[in-house]
């Protein structure tokens, strides 16, 4: 009896140790902005602009793989699970890169690819695009700024185009078994409606106060359960506001009718906005994904990054992205169930007091409705230790930038979270501060340590990239296992450029306290201008912020605008002639609220 007392509890001991030492299965994810080693522009080089850019992106599956063609790149990227992406230079390429690139797989045995800064220029093709190879046409082709090339499943072949204020998106008919010649097939197809379309408003928020019409271009085009999905970017790639919508036809030339849930992309507020002048493609799982282009705009408004949303079709055939918490944590694009979709891991480094080894400068920044920057240089603040503070690294805000007084391993960043969490990812935005690059330039690194620690005393090691070789402006940096801590440590060796500059630290994980409660009294009034909407409710307690939902039913709410400390909000995109229903919930760093009932606005 005793031997077998003594043999259960030695098997009882073994299993509880197994239990406290086994280790948690993190999931695969990936966050927005997507972490490539975006090119220097030489666009704005001549008053000595130098930032990276990421626009325009044309995706495809190629023979089980992708490939994504970037604005001005000198070259496109490859990947084979939609979240590692590895650059390629061209063998023969058009001299200014290319710009707001199309490209096309025709059956799995040739990628078509178009795209002259200059507005014309042949037609590339491959049969292999991961060697670099591409043979061009002998045919040149006038008007292809802002073009989608489509060939339909009978060969016949469709180029889009258009970028104007003014002029609509056209079509013409090209024949791809004759060097892409025009057949004289040409129509015009649609253009801005913004006495209608809220959303299509120039400005930052769809406000500016002198220009009225906003941009429309960057055709793209779906074809999906026999209907061709016509998708278009408005009202200007500097803006929060930037999104896509489509309309929808029975065959590539029309006649299309606006989708009423328009915009199907849309990425108003939170840390990155934008989510315009994309495409969507489909996974080889036929999940499909919306690749988009986010607004930076802090050197330069054409300082823009990539995005990648989930996409779906409902059953009305409406074509709608998910882009609720877009720039946190998202599951992999292999997931069965919720690709893209946000994971749970909460911002734990909002507001977290900030220390910086030294500092040369430190700018809020902000794009101004009428089409400027609003730009403040913060004074010098030291706390009571004498240690130099940073306020704008921990302020959710893109634009906003510290640049250290150089660039070597003496600089450092310490950021005191509010609360204790477990630490499950970072991402580490840094910023481009006179560099003094204006192309591709290969042999660029970020090369740094991450520390943490629970009491500001002890550290310990995290991440070690003191010996990479990676360009990662946007780094994306997740743990195998979390680790409990309240401080962060970013200790510098070497980044492009002449000083080290950040314009973000963010911290992902999850807190150890309570999510917020419920959001109460949710009250929205639509305007005298059916177009704009204004919101109010409760504050709740220990709240960071709150995400409105809306769409055109209570099962539809596919837009989502996150906004951090105010309890109230105004919006200026919605349709002049749609009904909407509206929802809101809070969320913190331990997670996110029950959502309030949904509230129905003529």
């Amino acid at each position: 009896m005793m031997k077998n007392f003594k043999k259960l509890f030695t098997i009882t001991a073994i299993l509880f140790g197994a239990i406290l030492n086994a280790q948690e299965v993190v999931p695969e994810t990936y966050i927005n902005p997507l972490d490539i080693d975006y090119t220097y522009m030489v666009y704005n080089s001549s008053k000595n602009i130098s930032y990276r850019s990421g626009a325009d992106p044309a995706v495809i599956e190629f023979q089980g793989e992708y490939y994504m063609f970037v604005t001005r790149s000198f070259g496109y990227w490859h990947s084979k699970d939609l979240i590692n992406w590895e650059f390629i230079k061209p063998k023969q390429w058009f001299f200014e890169g290319s710009n707001a690139p199309t490209a096309f797989n025709y059956k799995d045995s040739l990628v078509y690819f178009a795209g002259d800064p200059a507005g014309y220029g042949s037609i590339l093709y491959s049969d292999d695009p991961k060697s670099g190879e591409w043979t061009p046409t002998a045919s040149i082709s006038n008007n292809i700024q802002d073009s989608e090339l489509f060939i339909d499943d009978d060969g016949k072949t469709y180029l889009y185009w258009g970028s104007s204020n003014v002029h609509p998106l056209k079509v013409k008919m090209l024949d791809k078994d004759d060097r892409f010649l025009e057949t004289g097939v040409e129509k015009e197809l649609i253009n801005l409606v913004e006495e209608e379309h809220g959303w299509e408003r120039f400005g930052e928020n769809n406000y500016h106060p002198t220009l009225k019409e906003g941009y429309m271009e960057g055709a793209s085009m779906t074809k999906h359960d026999g209907k061709y999905y016509l998708q278009y970017a408005a009202p200007g790639t500097q803006f929060n506001v930037y999104a896509d919508a489509a309309y929808v036809g029975e065959t590539p030339l029309g006649p299309f009718k606006y989708m009423k849930n328009n915009p199907m992309s849309f990425k108003p507020g939170g840390f990155t906005n934008g989510a315009g002048h994309g495409i969507t493609m489909q996974q080889t799982n036929g999940q499909y994904w919306h690749f988009a282009t986010m607004a930076l705009a802090s050197n330069s408004h054409w300082e823009r990054r990539l995005a990648m949303f989930p996409t779906y079709f409902d059953d009305e055939g409406l074509m709608y992205t998910i882009t609720s918490y877009g720039d946190y944590p998202l599951y992999g694009p292999d997931h069965p169930t919720k690709a893209g979709l946000h994971n749970g891991w909460m911002l734990l480094s909002y507001k977290g007091k900030t220390t910086v080894s030294s500092s040369k400068m430190q700018v809020r920044k902000s794009t101004a409705t009428d089409g400027d920057f609003d730009i403040t240089e913060m004074p010098l603040e030291k706390n009571s230790e004498g240690e130099i503070i940073s306020k704008l690294l921990t302020d959710e805000s893109p634009k906003s930038f510290w640049v250290a007084q150089a660039n070597d391993d003496k600089q450092w960043v310490e950021i005191e979270m509010l609360s204790p969490g477990k630490i499950y990812a970072f991402q580490l935005n840094f910023h481009d501060e006179e560099s003094g690059i204006y192309t591709r330039t290969e042999g660029l690194r970020h090369r740094y340590t991450l520390e943490v620690s629970e009491d500001g005393e002890n550290w310990k090691t995290i991440v070690d990239r003191s010996k990479s070789f990676e360009d990662t402006p946007n780094a994306y940096l997740t743990l195998n296992q979390p680790v409990k801590a309240q401080y962060v440590r970013y200790n510098n060796i070497e980044v492009p450029g002449n000083n080290l500059a950040l314009s973000e630290i963010r911290v992902f994980g999850k807190g150890f306290g309570k999510k917020p409660a419920r959001v109460k009294s949710l009250e929205v009034s639509r305007e005298e201008d059916r177009r704009d909407a204004s919101f109010s409710w409760k504050a709740v307690k220990g709240a960071q912020g709150y995400n409105i939902r809306w769409g055109i039913a209570p099962d539809k709410l596919y837009h989502a605008w996150l906004i951090y400390d105010k309890n109230e909000h105004f919006m200026r995109n919605l349709d002049r002639d749609t009904e909407y229903y509206f929802q809101i919930e809070a969320f913190n760093e331990n997670g996110i609220s029950e959502r309030s009932e949904v509230i129905y606005v003529e």
